[in-house]
């Protein structure tokens, strides 16, 4: 008796340091730190990208130790991780066209949009969702919620396809609805294709703005620009309907 008695606050004293990690465990895995830790990615990556400056590569051009397949490679990871930080798209395609011509800097451009996408899904997704989710009340907010939700593929090539929907801003809107991986991933690589090219395009005869090649790019650019805004007013009017 007295030995049950004297083990009994040893038990109790070791279960207060687990119950202890456990709230611990809890508080740090919670849907809003997790946001939390999302919000400080972000914006430590915005910080990197303002201090590295990569629209300098348009007027610098690439490092000339950097050459052939190596340099096509790298550029679409520093291209994916600064789609993530918010770096506008068409200024990386341009520079894409610039640095290695049009075949090569589709390819690494396109590449680079597909690792990016999905880098800033899985963090929306893991980071976000559960957070934000509870959020969406609006009646404009339930609508593009279920639109992504239930017509997922549809719905993301539309917006890969027409320039209206920052890159950015789609993937993590993706990322906090149902939307499944396989519909993102391939939305994204079959509607990023024609303005991708274009933008490289673009950048690679931009030392001759008057060649066929330049004109055309430039004006299926600009068709895009409308056509964007005209799906984007139709669109408006449907859901106030």
């Amino acid at each position: 008796m007295p030995d049950t008695v004297a083990t009994r606050p040893a038990g109790l004293a070791a279960a207060r340091p687990t119950a202890l990690s456990v709230r611990c465990t809890r508080a740090l895995l919670s849907p809003w730190a997790r946001l939390s830790l999302l919000v400080a990615l972000l914006a430590a990556g915005g910080v990197t990208v303002l201090l590295l400056q990569p629209q300098r590569l348009l007027a610098d051009g690439w490092p000339p130790q950097l050459s052939g397949a190596a340099a096509v490679v790298l550029f679409g990871g520093a291209y994916a991780l600064c789609t993530v930080a918010f770096v506008p798209r068409p200024l990386l395609n341009l520079a894409a066209g610039a640095l290695f011509g049009s075949p090569l800097g589709t390819v690494s451009s396109l590449g680079g949009t597909v690792l990016g996408a999905g880098v800033a899904f899985g963090l929306g997704r893991l980071l976000g969702q559960d957070a934000l989710r509870p959020l969406l009340r609006g009646r404009w907010l339930k609508a593009a919620d279920g639109q992504l939700s239930r017509h997922g593929f549809r719905s993301m090539l539309a917006a890969r396809l027409f320039p209206g929907v920052p890159f950015w801003a789609a993937n993590y809107c993706a990322a906090v609805s149902r939307m499944g991986w396989v519909p993102f991933l391939l939305a994204t690589a079959a509607g990023s294709v024609p303005n991708t090219a274009a933008y490289v395009v673009a950048g690679a005869r931009a030392s001759t703005p008057t060649s066929p090649a330049f004109l055309v790019a430039m004006g299926f650019i600009a068709v895009t620009g409308v056509g964007a805004a005209v799906v984007a007013w139709c669109k408006r009017h449907h859901l106030r309907g």
